[in-house]
């Protein structure tokens, strides 16, 4: 078995409002209460580092499988949207609902765009982040398949 470690130093200086900062390897950055939940909104805050996890790991996942499967494609990109729920002062992350954007290569053939159509869906249910919130957070694709003009 190979396990991987990753690490994170956060600091929170002060009280509900004020701006802490994280730092990775590859990431340090600002964090504080969004301005939607009444916070300063100054760097990113927890939901949009749960989206950004979300997302870079489904794209990543589709893309290695399009590879695998010698997919070709021209381009991928995607945007993602999280819903988060306030009922009664209690905040739920309902929900993630990604939107992959796969333009194939001109010559792709009926079956390649039916195999990327099928790639997308499998990737969702491979993320390892997806995996990890499966359960608690609802995961939806709105998936766009098309070929290079």
């Amino acid at each position: 078995m190979v396990r991987h470690y990753f690490h994170l130093q956060a600091s929170w200086p002060g009280l509900r409002n004020d701006v802490g900062t994280i730092e990775c390897e590859q990431l340090k950055t600002k964090i504080s209460i969004p301005k939607e939940m009444d916070g300063p909104g100054i760097g990113t805050n927890p939901d949009e580092m749960l989206l950004g996890a979300a997302a870079t790991c489904y794209i990543i996942t589709l893309a290695a499988m399009m590879e695998r499967s010698q997919l070709e494609k021209e381009d991928l990109s995607m945007s993602s949207e999280a819903v988060v729920d306030v009922t009664n002062g209690i905040f739920t992350y309902e929900k993630i609902i990604h939107r992959p954007v796969i333009i194939l290569k001109e010559s792709a053939t009926a079956q390649d765009i039916a195999l990327a159509r099928r790639l997308a869906h499998k990737a969702e249910s491979s993320c390892m982040i997806s995996r990890a919130v499966q359960g608690n957070v609802d995961i939806s694709l709105e998936e766009t398949i098309k070929t290079a003009q």
